[in-house]
């Protein structure tokens, strides 16, 4: 029983410290693309590969624990949530290295201006990926819902985006290239929400014992 104590603090290091190259990655990403700073943007596509490393690592250290000790109750949640979230962390590294692709076009095309919404969206995605790994390091199910309850807003602003984007496709026939990536952008962000939601859902879980994801009408697009 003090062993898998240990293992577990381990493991909650592990995922603390993946959790922060992930939020790391995301906000270089995001940066490069608001600021048209490849050099920046290469940053992110270098570092992928570092947390591809991490996620690997981590999953192999739950499964040997699994193997190992049969945990069971509190430390059997704690673990399968770990599993899980290590997974979404790992979606959002892939997410903000998509961001980072688009803002090395968009820095070579500075005329083509992001759609107004675009701010507003990138910080509510940042807030929801901060209160999610929060939620995650405090064990704290209240920031665990408000996350969730933010995830609605940000498909709403996606949808904003998209219709924006088609009217200056219209409008302007020679931006097409660079709105797609604008659109595309967005469309990441929309996933980084989604994915945040999975980690808020599985905090609720570790500490709940209670399945959530379904609770909620589907926004996603």
């Amino acid at each position: 029983m003090v062993r898998l104590k240990i293992e577990i603090e381990r493991l909650k290091k592990r995922i603390l410290s993946l959790s922060a190259a992930v939020e790391e990655s995301v906000r270089k990403a995001v940066t490069a693309t608001e600021e048209r700073d490849s050099a920046m943007a290469h940053q992110v596509l270098d570092g992928d590969a570092e947390i591809d490393a991490l996620e690997v690592e981590l999953e192999e250290e739950c499964l040997k624990i699994l193997a190992l000790h049969q945990p069971v109750a509190m430390d059997l949640r704690f673990i399968i949530a770990v599993l899980k979230i290590n997974n979404d962390l790992e979606r959002i590294g892939d997410q903000a290295t998509n961001i980072a692709e688009r803002a090395v076009y968009l820095a070579q095309h500075k005329h083509i201006e992001a759609p107004p919404v675009i701010p507003p969206m990138v910080e509510k995605v940042r807030v929801m990926l901060r209160e999610s790994l929060d939620a995650l390091v405090n064990m704290d199910t209240n920031k665990a819902a408000k996350v969730r309850a933010l995830d609605g807003e940000v498909d709403e602003l996606h949808r904003s985006v998209f219709a924006r984007v088609q009217a200056e496709i219209r409008e302007r026939p020679d931006q097409i290239e660079g709105q797609i990536q604008w659109f595309s952008v967005s469309r990441c962000l929309e996933r980084i929400a989604d994915q945040a939601t999975n980690i808020a859902e599985d905090v609720i879980y570790m500490m709940e014992g209670e399945i959530v994801r379904h609770q909620k009408e589907d926004y996603r697009t």
